[in-house]
């Protein structure tokens, strides 16, 4: 029988399950991944201030995996060899048919000091870290900001910093402690996030003066220390640094026969698969793919290059053309606890809403609604 292994747990790999059954083949399924669980990232936002708890964004797989015929080997990737037919991991090796890598990618650790700021994207660890150094500040410099991989721009994630930033706004003013802080946005371009179009970066720096939030902007952060953040245009004190550094591909790609884009990822066409392999497809942040600039490296994108992937497989084991690529767009609610900015792009279209109350608690019922098919 076919043999589908499937490297990683998260968005791509998980939507891959679904819809490669939803293909109705005949194939037997393996997840590679150290845990069979999910953490939806996307809410990390919300630990800061309690909203949300750990256990809240933490999805047990192993019912989802029962339902869906998979079997989990528990393990990390260390390499793909033999033409991606031979998947070593660090509890023994596998051979498949097909191979989806959907593993994710690693954030560059490369800015000296960086051992002094909280990456908030890193995970449940880094943003409780967050929620326990805010409580126990009675007040300060909190200093947010973001960069991307120079040599792949597109490799970066801004849209949660902003929520990072609106949200402890939004925190401080309901605990009454706005005053004794001073928030500071840092960012290498005079207008961040433009990959969100320019609309949207308009309406939230207009947002951050409206709210007193300072901002640095237009000059390259050159390091961190204690207490203080270093840029090529001056430096400031900051008491509480969080920022998101560029992305880029793992470690265990070094050691793999994956091709590799120059920002380190693995290079994949616009049908998802990888460059000069045979059956071996790529899905979300660990792939760079063809297409515009502001194409988005999150959860929803993740997504759409999973279901090509599971459409090309399927066509292929029905010997029909494997072409199916996927749409670029970017959809995301830049939330702040009380409210949210609506933004969408394609390749025809750009929108940005006005902030509404209702895109908060839409923002909620998307993830009950997102998670429900694997809880």
């Amino acid at each position: 029988m076919t043999h589908i292994v499937i490297l990683g747990s998260g968005f791509a790999a998980l939507t891959a399950i679904r819809r490669l059954r939803e293909q109705r083949l005949d194939a037997d399924i393996t997840v590679v991944s150290p845990r069979n669980e999910l953490v939806y990232l996307p809410s990390l936002i919300w630990l800061p201030s309690g909203e949300k708890t750990s256990d809240d964004l933490r999805i047990p797989l192993a019912d989802f995996f029962r339902r869906e015929r998979v079997a989990w080997h528990v393990g990390s990737a260390l390499q793909v060899l033999d033409g991606g037919r031979r998947v070593v991991t660090d509890h023994g090796e596998l051979r498949n048919d097909y191979l989806i890598v959907a593993t994710g990618g690693q954030y560059l650790r490369k800015l000296p000091g960086i051992e002094h700021a909280l990456i908030p994207c890193e995970g449940i660890a880094s943003a409780e870290a967050i929620r326990d150094r805010l409580a126990a500040m009675e007040g300060g410099t909190i200093a947010i900001g973001f960069a991307s991989n120079p040599k792949e721009p597109g490799a970066v994630r801004g849209g949660p910093m902003f929520e990072f930033l609106f949200g402890i706004d939004t925190l401080l003013r309901r605990q009454g402690r706005r005053a004794k802080f001073k928030l500071v946005f840092f960012n290498p371009s005079k207008e961040p996030g433009q990959r969100l179009g320019p609309t949207a970066v308009q309406k939230m720096l207009a947002r951050m003066q409206k709210l007193g939030i300072e901002t640095h902007l237009g000059h390259k952060p050159v390091r961190f220390e204690a207490g203080k953040v270093v840029t090529e245009g001056g430096e400031f004190g900051a008491d509480l640094i969080l920022f998101m550094p560029g992305l880029t591909g793992p470690a265990w790609l070094d050691d793999s026969d994956l091709p590799r884009s120059e920002g380190g990822f693995v290079a994949a066409d616009k049908h998802c698969l990888a460059r000069g392999m045979d059956k071996v497809y790529v899905a979300g942040d660990i792939g760079s793919y063809p297409g515009p600039d502001w194409m988005a490296k999150q959860a929803h994108q993740a997504d759409l290059q999973a279901e090509a992937v599971a459409k090309n497989i399927a066509a292929d084991l029905r010997g029909e053309p494997a072409n199916h690529g996927f749409n670029t767009e970017l959809v995301c609610i830049v939330d702040s606890l009380d409210s949210g900015l609506l933004i969408y792009r394609s390749e025809s279209r750009t929108f940005t809403s006005p902030h509404s109350r209702m895109l908060h608690w839409l923002k909620r019922k998307f993830e009950d609604r997102y998670l429900k098919a694997y809880r």
